[in-house]
């Protein structure tokens, strides 16, 4: 009985194997169906999308760098007129492009985009104000955007002794610049970076370089150069904050004083020896900064006026700088030629002829000589 039972599964099983087997072999012809499916359709997509991008590409792409599909307008150059152009910092080669075709220097932007990407050269092109002609070539304009001579810059040259006034209008006469906006920037001197030991001061701060700056710039950044010109100046040479303004000050009157870079050291020791001996300084120079005078002009009352740059009564240095001081007066102060002088007279204007001396007899007759040179010289 038991065999019957075995066997009778086995009988009745074989078609239940047979149906499983055939169900497995119906799935996976199945699914291979569904992934042929899916990747013709992936594909075809591919193929749809390769085809899109193509006719981007050709379309578009191709012709803005190329121009060999779309014809791009363009002058024969190589050009005629002039007209300035400002090339803004961070603007593209499209930007650059359509600001010249606005300013007619080239047929359409295109025509300078494709000269751009011809000529390896293009991307260090500068920002800043060109002279241009008008009706150029692509190809004539980038060559001339990366010529430095088109570059237009306003080269202000502020020569050594001048006080602010003074450079003021120097730049005015260079620049343009109302003399009105340049005072207004002048009377905001924290705002050009002048130190608070200066007691807000500009005079003695505006180092005297040549500057170069570009058409439109501002009267403060023009100023405020000059400020961090002569800060810089101080700090390469190694002058603490706090002594910045009296080293300004005693090279002031060494550019006023000292004739020739040879006797600039001697000056600077002659103002140390008089501090030194409690002497007032005793100098035109800064009386005649004073009262905004010529020190050829200067009267036997202005010699008694209460003006706190009477060193001639006054002991000490005068309130502030007197002009701005050049490197060789700055190094003189910083650091000055030995001796015990304590007087000196330019004794011929027209050669810088100095003498030194500590014995005043020996001023007196250096002074005769001077007064010799006048009578001579009217």
């Amino acid at each position: 009985m038991s065999d019957l039972f075995l066997g009778q599964p086995e009988h009745s099983g074989a078609p239940a194997a047979d149906t499983r087997s055939s169900r497995r072999a119906t799935d996976r012809r199945l699914r291979r169906r569904r992934r042929h499916r899916r990747g013709g359709i992936a594909l075809a997509l591919t193929v749809l999308l390769l085809v899109g991008a193509g006719y981007v590409v050709w379309s578009y792409v191709v012709p803005m760098f190329s121009g060999s599909q779309r014809a791009v307008a363009d002058y024969p150059g190589p050009g005629q007129g002039e007209v300035r152009v400002i090339i803004k910092a961070g603007d593209t080669g499209a930007t650059i492009g359509s600001t010249l075709a606005a300013n007619g220097v080239v047929a359409s932007t295109g025509a300078f985009t494709r000269a751009a990407l011809d000529n390896p050269q293009a991307p260090s092109i500068q920002p800043g104000t060109y002279t241009l002609q008008l009706a150029m070539s692509g190809v004539g304009a980038v060559a001339a955007l990366l010529d430095p001579a088109n570059r237009v810059q306003l080269k202000v040259t502020i020569a050594e002794g001048l006080r602010v006034t003074q450079i003021l209008e120097k730049i005015n006469g260079v620049t343009g610049i109302a003399i009105s906006d340049l005072q207004h920037a002048a009377a905001d001197p924290k705002a050009l970076g002048v130190p608070a030991a200066a007691g807000g001061n500009l005079e003695g701060w505006l180092f005297p370089a040549t500057y170069e700056y570009e058409p439109g710039t501002d009267p403060v950044d023009i100023l405020a150069s000059m400020v961090t010109k002569t800060i810089a100046v101080l700090d390469e040479r190694q002058v603490a904050p706090a002594d910045r303004e009296t080293v300004l000050i005693k090279a002031s009157l060494v550019e006023k004083e000292g004739k020739l870079d040879v006797d600039r050291g001697k000056v600077a020791r002659v103002i140390v020896n008089r501090l030194d001996r409690g002497m007032t300084l005793g100098m035109d120079s800064t009386l005649a900064f004073g009262l905004n005078k010529s020190g050829l002009a200067l009267t036997a009352s202005d010699l008694e006026s209460d003006s706190a740059y009477n060193t001639r009564k006054r002991i000490g240095l005068p309130p502030g700088p007197i002009a701005s001081p050049g490197l060789p007066s700055i190094d003189a102060v910083l650091k000055p030629t030995p001796g015990p002088w304590l007087f000196f007279v330019t004794v011929n204007p027209d050669t810088g002829e100095t003498r030194f001396t500590d014995k005043y007899s020996e001023h007196l007759q250096n002074q005769a000589l001077y007064q010799q040179w006048l009578a001579k010289h009217g």
